[in-house]
């Protein structure tokens, strides 16, 4: 990813808090014939395994994308795999700076995290897998639905029609484009504007834009 030196924003508590708060995200790897291939789906993060953490995730098993993971008891090499997530992102208008002319862009947050994808064997692990996700994902409901509320046999079922996988993250990339690369007031401007607009999105990106550990 082109990073410029004025939205880096490879800190790994960073990266790590944005992979948890926009947990669906794009997997991306390249197939037999070599063209890219990706998947979009949830993962969750288990931050203190490995230097950089570790992804996990599920794919269905009639997705082909798991054949080029690792797999097997010798865990013959795969091919590095690319997670994108996104964060909030918005466009910025030059009517915004006080500085004439200036041209249209678009500010934004991602993060990429790469590895070799491998599969999990343990139909154990697969189940805690699953019941780790559902539990992320219900935990803030009023009345949380689990996987206990399947009868065994058609979660057993369920469970042999997907593929899941974990990749220890080689490489973490962040980065943070809010208008760091403008003047103080210019970058007010633009917080005050996106504000201003009332779009979800838009509140977020400008909160990131006053949180000093953006500012480059």
């Amino acid at each position: 990813m082109y990073v410029p030196p004025s939205f880096e924003a490879s800190d790994r508590a960073w990266c790590h808090a944005l992979i948890e708060s926009q947990s669906f995200g794009t997997l991306v790897g390249v197939d037999d014939a070599g063209l890219p291939f990706a998947t979009h789906l949830p993962f969750l993060l288990d931050a203190d395994r490995g230097p950089l953490g570790t992804l996990l995730g599920h794919v269905a098993r009639a997705n082909p994308q798991w054949r080029q993971f690792r797999t097997g008891a010798d865990r013959a090499p795969g091919r590095p795999v690319l997670a994108i997530f996104h964060g909030p992102h918005a466009y910025v208008s030059p009517a915004w700076y006080e500085v004439s002319p200036s041209v249209p862009t678009w500010n934004y947050v991602v993060v990429h995290a790469s590895g070799v994808p491998a599969v999990i064997e343990d139909a154990g692990r697969v189940r805690a897998l699953l019941a780790r996700l559902v539990h992320v994902h219900e935990a803030e409901r009023p009345a949380p639905w689990s996987l206990d509320a399947l009868p065994e046999d058609y979660l057993a079922g369920m469970q042999t029609g997907i593929v899941a996988f974990e990749i220890p993250i080689a490489r973490l990339e962040g980065k943070a484009k809010l208008s760091q690369n403008r003047s103080a007031g210019d970058r007010a401007r633009v917080r005050a504007a996106l504000l201003a607009t009332g779009e979800p999105l838009d509140r977020a990106l400008a909160a990131l834009m006053a949180d000093p550990t953006t500012e480059g």
